[in-house]
């Protein structure tokens, strides 16, 4: 029997694999690959941060796949080519992948598709990033959702898929070439001094899941997930971007867990219908791939946004003078990570309070976060501007003080972020200096006023509806 190709893309374990179990099921040798991009020094959509934790991911998985007795493939180049040489060289007859949710790969495995058509070999695609890929989710008259709440109503009704059980066995290791397990060196970067990352990997992110269930975490999810000091939330979404843990898992053990402690049932459904968001912001992307390019909302598409450089760069280095924002982007600066809540604010202080569109947002945060889904991304930066799917109406403009006095009321998160800032008090991390003073010794006083940038906003907003 010929052998198989698994192409590894965002799937990198072996528990719970969708196309891996086929792979496995064909009675076939398996050959995973993983297939490595070659650009070097820079690129708009990723980072050191994100390309490190790959790394880690990619060197877990080798080891788990070795543990069978088999071999991570690792090659470099053009998908299509590199899969290509890979056939020839293993006489494969099948290709086996996990579908992918963006437009640059569903591009990918269009061309993949072609190149078995030509070869005469099976290209098998599966169903594994999502609980429900975007054409499952339609209105009544077979339309795509462009609101929430009745998106979710209907993803939260429709049967999930059940749980696939650990790989167990590969075949022998194919006899071909293989690149070494990468570095940063191989894009040419190098990790930022002050990087603290989460532990790559398989284990490490089923560890972090049981984690979140087991340990209280889960069950007060939908009371305190908005307070960003400590781990209120499941910090899984870096695991589920790498696919280091399966959807279906979690969501299953969400599920059992709410069964067994009735009490949690309710922060249970809160965190759930946070995987709906996930996938309903996947779904915008797939049915309409034009927010890439411009607003979701037709008649914003006129409004300017005269923001300026220096605002930006002084929001991009944490040096707005506003602590919640700074201590946010010292976050993620940091750690790839942000809070969600967090997010939400920083996103809006830009677009909102320094002008600026949310495209130059998105792309930073996709240079800088560990966990950055494109149509999540796109569609929490839209919303945040108030131009998105189901977004927030352009008028409601959060108030970084206002926001800070609700969500770290005593200044942990702040003062965590921003140890500069650990002997103020925390009230005065609240409302703008009164004295004109900055907080502390070489913190910067606040760039702009929030009041004035919000009636600027307003402005900015009727003027554009109205051409």
């Amino acid at each position: 029997m010929p052998a198989v190709i698994h192409w590894f893309r965002r799937d990198l374990r072996l528990t719970d694999n969708s196309a891996l179990h086929e792979s496995v099921r064909s009675g076939a040798q398996v050959v995973p690959v993983y297939v490595l991009s070659t650009w070097k020094k820079a690129h708009d959509w990723t980072g050191p941060l994100r390309q490190q934790f790959l790394c880690g991911c990619l060197d877990s998985l080798a080891k788990n796949i070795e543990a069978l007795g088999s071999r991570l493939i690792i090659s470099a180049g053009k998908a299509v080519e590199e899969l290509e040489k890979l056939v020839h060289e293993t006489g494969a007859g099948a290709i086996h992948f996990n579908r992918d949710p963006d437009p640059f790969g569903k591009e990918v495995e269009r061309q993949v598709e072609a190149l078995c058509a030509r070869l005469g070999i099976r290209c098998c695609g599966s169903k594994d990033v999502v609980l429900h890929e975007p054409g499952e989710v339609l209105t009544g008259g077979g339309q795509p959702y462009r609101v929430f709440t009745p998106y979710s109503k209907n993803w939260l009704a429709l049967p999930k898929m059940r749980t696939l059980p650990r790989v167990t066995a590969l075949g022998p290791a194919a006899m071909v070439d293989s690149l070494p397990l990468p570095t940063l060196a191989h894009w040419d970067l190098k990790l930022p001094e002050q990087a603290q990352l989460l532990a790559p990997g398989e284990r490490a992110a089923r560890e972090r899941m049981k984690h979140f269930i087991v340990s209280g975490i889960l069950a007060a999810y939908g009371t305190k997930r908005d307070l960003p000091a400590g781990q209120t939330t499941s910090s899984l979404s870096q695991d589920l971007r790498f696919g280091l843990i399966s959807i279906r898992e979690l969501y299953a053990r969400c599920q059992a867990h709410a069964a067994e402690h009735p009490a949690a049932a309710g922060s249970v459904l809160t965190y759930t219908k946070e995987l709906a968001w996930r996938e309903f912001y996947m779904a915008i992307l797939h049915h309409f791939p034009q927010v890439l390019e411009q607003d979701f909302n037709e008649t914003l598409r006129q409004v300017d946004w005269p923001g300026t450089d220096e605002a930006f760069q002084a929001w991009a280095g944490a040096r707005t003078g506003f602590p919640i924002v700074d201590a946010g982007m010292r976050q993620l600066l940091t750690t790839g990570l942000m809070h969600n809540r967090v997010r939400m604010i920083v996103a809006m202080f830009l677009t909102k309070d320094l002008h600026c569109h949310w495209m130059r947002g998105e792309q930073f945060f996709h240079q800088h976060l560990i966990d950055a889904e494109i149509g999540s991304n796109n569609g929490g930066w839209q919303w945040s501007a108030g131009t998105g799917a189901d977004a927030a109406p352009y008028f409601r403009i959060q108030n970084p003080w206002t926001q800070t006095l609700r969500y770290d009321p005593a200044g942990e998160y702040i003062k965590h972020w921003l140890p500069e800032l650990r002997e103020v008090h925390a009230p005065r991390f609240c409302e703008a200096p009164r004295d004109g003073r900055p907080l502390a010794a070489g913190y910067p006083l606040p760039i702009v006023d929030h009041g004035v940038e919000r009636e600027r906003t307003l402005a900015l907003f009727a003027a554009g509806k109205g051409r």
